[in-house]
Order: C-alpha cells, then structure tokens, then sequence
C-alpha cells in the first residue's frame, strides 16, 4: 500500500479509501489508484482488512456434500451470486456427523469467514450459539427454521401435492420411500414429506399402512433396496411416493428388473425435476435448488449489509405431470 500511495502522490490512507470504496477520494483519484494498484500487481490482504475492519470478505458453505446434484446446484446458485458481489466463497465439506463437531468446535479458532451458508441440515442450538458469540451470521438453505435465516421449500406440502395427485386417479394403496442420511437419522425434509404424506392419506379417510412405508439410505441404490423391500409384501402399492427423483431412478430400475410397467402396473412420483427426470418421463414436484442457493446468497449480502430485508424466505413448488402415474389397473 505504501508504494501504490508513492506512485499516486497520496497518502496511504487514501489508498486505502479508494480500494475499499470508503469516502472522502474523488472518481478521478479513485480510478488512478485503481490503475496503479494493478500495475503494481497489489492484493489487498484478507487477514489484515480482518485486523482493521472486522471483515474478511469471505462466505463459507457448509455442505455434506459437493457431487450430488441439489448440493452442487445450491453452491452453483450461492457462489455466482456471492462472486459478483465481490465475496469469496470458501467450501467446507462436513461428511457425517464426527466432521460436523469437529468443524464448530474449532471455528472460533479459524474465523476465516463473515458468514456461513449450511446446505441441508439443520444447526444445533449449540451451533447456533458458536456462530452468534463470533457474530457470524448463518442462512440454512433446504430447510425452513422459522426463528432463524432459512431458504427453502415447504416439503409438508410438497408431499400432500405428490399424493393427493395419485388419490385423485384412484389410487389408495401408496407406498413411501422415505430416506436417513449415512448414519441413519432422518433428514428433516424427509420427516416433513412423510407427515405431509399420511396427511393426504388422513384427508382421504384412508388408514396408513406401516408396511408401505420403508426407510433407506438416500440414492439411487436406497431407492431400488426400498423397490426391492415394497416387492416383497403379499400385496404390492399401486403407488410409490419417493423422496426424491434420484431414489425413484431406483424405484424404475427394479421395476423393470421384475418385469413389472410404469405406470401400468404401479404409478410413481418424485420429487426435484432432477435434469434426468424428463428422460425418464417422471412425474415429480419441481423445485430449483439453484434458485434456493441464489436466494441464499442475496440474503446473506443484505445480512451483512444489514439491510432491512426478510430473514426466511419459502420458494415454490409445482406439480410435472408426466407418464410415469396412471389410474391403478382393475384387480
């Protein structure tokens, strides 16, 4: 900084301003300091901007994972719209559980970023408490925490849209492929999706039978294992409702391994409208994770700007019909 100011015959100060965007230096100086400051190959430095001004410039995403589809959609979504904010992004992958308290545990340590974007999995109220005692804010994305900054969809609903679309054909014996994470907790959204669920069932004066709700680890391989399980009844659902698309890629495979027609012999629904759903002419409920990580970044701008804006923010869902439901077959 000290030989961009001699370059420019100001202070340094002044250099300091003009980068930063702060008052007090003219357009004309700006742009000068700028162009020197380029030619000089100067960066400003994250750490001591921290020291002096409390900020880092940067944003952290906390995500289970970044080869899945809906994870690498939010962080696509976030990071894009966080970028031209002039906000770097900085990845943190907390595989399971162990990874995760390792990672707020000693965050008060690392504090290299102004905010955190968690994708998918709720925080802790000791969590929580780590991030607010750094005044580090935190926007949860796929979930809806009515107390807190959240991005996300309504998945209660989601599922009753699913089902009460199958009542409607006639259906009345659904099954539900329901999903845990590695280590065998329920997600929120799924335990959301099943309460919206055996809701349509409820409205309908239909009774839930237990044995067609089957619990598998999330994928296309939990998905065919469900298929496989829901197989084995004496009497077969004429309906899937899965938890999402990429589990009912599982549900068509081993549908078609026993020889069984979609949507002749059983309807199936997804949720998502994953890029593969159409090919695979799947009805499902639509919603865009990317949006929800553009949602998110935008919300943790005006956070840090504290701007006056909406902490929560709920996106639509709809309903793609396409051939994979039909009316169920006579006996």
């Amino acid at each position: 900084m000290t030989d961009v100011a001699a370059a420019a015959g100001v202070s340094a100060s002044t250099v300091s301003r003009a980068l930063s965007g702060g008052p007090g230096v003219s357009e004309r100086t700006r742009q000068r300091i700028r162009r020197i400051s380029e030619e000089l190959g100067y960066v400003v430095s994250p750490e001591a901007s921290r020291l002096s001004g409390g900020r880092t410039g940067r944003v952290g995403l906390v995500t289970p994972t970044m080869d899945e589809w809906f994870y690498s959609s939010v962080i696509a979504g976030a990071a894009e719209t966080l970028s031209a904010h002039g906000i770097d992004v900085v990845l943190y992958p907390v595989a399971d559980q162990r990874e995760r308290e390792r990672f707020f545990t000693e965050l008060p340590a690392r504090r290299k970023v102004d905010a955190l974007i968690v994708i998918a999995f709720p925080l802790t109220e000791y969590e929580w408490i780590q991030l607010d005692r750094m005044n580090v804010h935190a926007i949860v994305v796929g979930i809806l925490d009515p107390g807190r900054p959240s991005v996300g969809i309504d998945d209660e609903l989601v599922a009753r849209r699913a089902v009460q679309n199958l009542l409607a054909l006639g259906h009345t014996r659904i099954a539900m492929i329901a999903c845990v994470d590695p280590e065998g907790s329920h997600y929120s959204a799924d335990i959301s999706r099943e309460r919206g669920y055996r809701a349509a069932l409820a409205d309908a004066g239909i009774e839930v039978d237990e044995d067609l709700i089957v619990s598998v680890r999330w994928g296309i391989e939990g998905g065919s294992a469900g298929m496989d399980a829901l197989l084995t009844l004496p009497r077969l659902p004429t309906a899937v409702f899965a938890y999402s698309d990429e589990v009912a890629f599982g549900v068509l495979r081993s549908l078609r391994r026993a020889r069984l027609r979609v949507p002749e012999d059983i309807s199936i629904v997804g949720v998502d409208d994953h890029p593969m759903a159409e090919s695979m002419d799947l009805t499902t409920v639509r919603q865009s994770p990317r949006e929800q990580g553009e949602v998110a970044g935008r919300l943790c701008i005006d956070l840090l700007e504290e701007n006056d804006t909406p902490r929560r923010a709920e996106l639509e869902t709809r309903l793609v019909l396409r051939r994979s439901i039909a009316p169920p077959r006579r006996p």
